[in-house]
């Protein structure tokens, strides 16, 4: 299951108390302090993990606490830290503070982290001259995860224009490909190889009119397609239950652009998928007269034209 949003609560660590101690001995008939500090408690941080690629785990796991740091004790002995907390998310991770709404950090590399809610100092002991004191609280926040997938280029069309199929005769993905409209229900990522390089394909959930409204599966997942370079913009050529290639060509940029102007000018690909079938060689004469750009017809089906396309796409890249 993909999930790209979810809200989660955080209690970072309290600090320690710092310990009120005299040492006294046969030689001290006045006492020295000598309660040690308080230790800190845990930091909260969120951490970018290549390894990821779903919010899954925050639908079932939504509370985290940090270890309180250790209490002070006499003889100057300061108390344990408490260990960070980690919690991993995929690349391409948003973190918001949902009190301010305020972005805190937008984790696209690998490794790159951000404290979140940070523990709280220990105590101070009483051995600095002065009376202990108790340790800080840590804090707490509610924090909001959006995903948008990072990928070189994403797939874009009708439900049954064969997004899945193609991308899986062109990379290593392996999506569900049935003979109905909205088999794919989420983003699906996949490595192509092209002659001079590779690079990352995402299946995008078919789009239909009204999709920039929230129509179908709507801007959940036209987010997805902000972060890509390129575009296949993939035209089902056949016309697929009387459809006709040309309007479906002009309605996904129109929602394209009623979604976000940067989205739209993004490059295209134009790739005529379905080749094979009866109607699509008509199709593509009629489709050409209007549209005056290079357009890579294919049957993803049979493995028709794909190697042409796949290197048009790197050198786009």
């Amino acid at each position: 299951m993909f999930i790209d949003g979810a809200k989660i609560n955080l209690r970072a660590g309290s600090g320690g108390k710092g310990c009120q101690s005299i040492y006294r001995d046969k030689y001290q008939r006045q006492g020295i302090p000598d309660g040690g500090d308080g230790g800190k408690g845990a930091d909260i941080i969120i951490r970018a993990d290549h390894n990821l690629l779903t919010l899954l785990d925050f639908q079932y796991h939504r509370h985290f606490f940090g270890a309180h740091g250790g209490h002070g004790s006499s003889n100057h002995k300061k108390g344990r830290s408490a260990e960070d907390v980690i919690i991993r998310v995929p690349l391409g991770t948003t973190i918001k503070n949902s009190a301010t709404g305020s972005i805190l950090r937008d984790l696209e590399v690998d490794g790159d982290q951000v404290i979140v809610a940070r523990g709280g100092q220990g105590g101070v002991g009483n051995w600095h001259r002065k009376e202990a004191t108790p340790g800080e609280a840590g804090e707490e926040k509610i924090i909001e995860l959006d995903l948008k997938l990072l990928a070189d280029v994403a797939v874009v069309g009708f439900p049954n224009a064969g997004k899945s199929t193609l991308i899986s005769a062109i990379s290593n993905a392996h999506p569900k490909i049935a003979a109905y409209p909205f088999t794919t229900t989420g983003p699906i990522l996949g490595v192509a190889q092209g002659k001079h390089r590779k690079f990352v394909i995402a299946d995008i959930p078919g789009l239909i009119s009204g999709a920039s409204a929230g129509r179908g599966l709507g801007i959940r997942f036209l987010k997805h397609i902000e972060r890509t370079k390129i575009l296949i913009h993939l035209v089902d050529m056949a016309g697929f239950e009387g459809r006709d290639p040309l309007e479906d060509y002009k309605n996904i940029n129109l929602e394209l652009k009623n979604y976000s102007w940067a989205v739209y000018k993004k490059p295209q690909v134009i790739c005529a998928n379905k080749m094979d079938l009866p109607g699509a060689a008509e199709n593509l004469k009629r489709f050409k007269k209007t549209v005056k750009k290079t357009i890579y017809p294919v049957s993803a089906l049979n493995r028709q034209g794909l190697e042409e396309l796949v290197d048009a796409v790197a050198k786009k890249i």
